[in-house]
């Protein structure tokens, strides 16, 4: 793969198996033991692009310099090289949504001030039937790296206990304090420090980050 030889050349290491792929909410996904899967239009990208994205992934890459290369990577507009098939990201309200959501909306403000001393800004929160694997998510804007809003697994809200949901809201809204005060949005130190000080595990089963999202297992 071409794609992948340039992502060696850029420092990614030998070993590392590349995927692609044309999902438009998933551009870079980095899975330990697993590889890399991202968008197959970073193949059109610039040699400065796939410097950006093999730095951002580099353990030990200073805080800073992740920013920065995080904004030239989701900058690229992959999707002028490798259009997906249209589809609406959101997902429907359904029957007995309503009142579920009002709860997680309550839980959200009352988390906020609990945990974050209301530093948060309100956030739409959403429930998706899409998910398998994962029980929440973080949407970012890819340009500005601004949390737009969290989706939870619907299952997992109508089925599980509220102690696991608010666990996973509580691991979304330290995604969203990551993003509102300018650090990373990942699963590094700072994110695990975070969820310990708020009382969640901060072990993260496997991440993706999307132009927008990142998820885990638990988001």
């Amino acid at each position: 793969m071409v794609l992948g030889r340039r992502l060696r050349l850029a420092g990614l290491p030998d070993a590392t198996p590349v995927v692609t792929h044309r999902n438009q909410q998933v551009m870079v996904s980095w899975r330990p033991g697993k590889g890399l899967r991202l968008h197959e239009g970073y193949a059109h990208a610039p040699d400065d692009v796939l410097t950006a994205l093999v730095s951002f992934l580099t353990p030990g890459t200073r805080r800073a310099a992740r920013l920065a290369a995080r904004q030239v990577f989701l900058a690229f507009p992959v999707e002028d090289f490798a259009p997906g098939s249209p589809r609406d990201p959101l997902t429907r309200e359904r029957p007995g949504d309503e009142r579920a959501l009002a709860r997680l909306r309550q839980l959200h403000l009352e988390l906020n001030h609990r945990h974050f001393d209301g530093a948060l800004g309100r956030i739409p929160i959403l429930l998706s039937s899409r998910m398998r694997r994962r029980l929440g998510e973080l949407r970012l804007e890819r340009q500005t790296g601004r949390a737009i809003r969290i989706t939870l697994n619907r299952r997992h809200v109508r089925r599980d206990t509220s102690v696991a949901v608010i666990d996973t809201l509580l691991h979304e809204m330290v995604h969203q304090w990551q993003a509102e005060s300018g650090r990373a949005v990942d699963h590094g130190a700072e994110f695990r420090r975070k969820a310990r000080e708020v009382g969640i595990s901060p072990r993260a089963t496997a991440g993706e980050l999307r132009p927008g999202r990142i998820a885990a297992g638990q988001g």
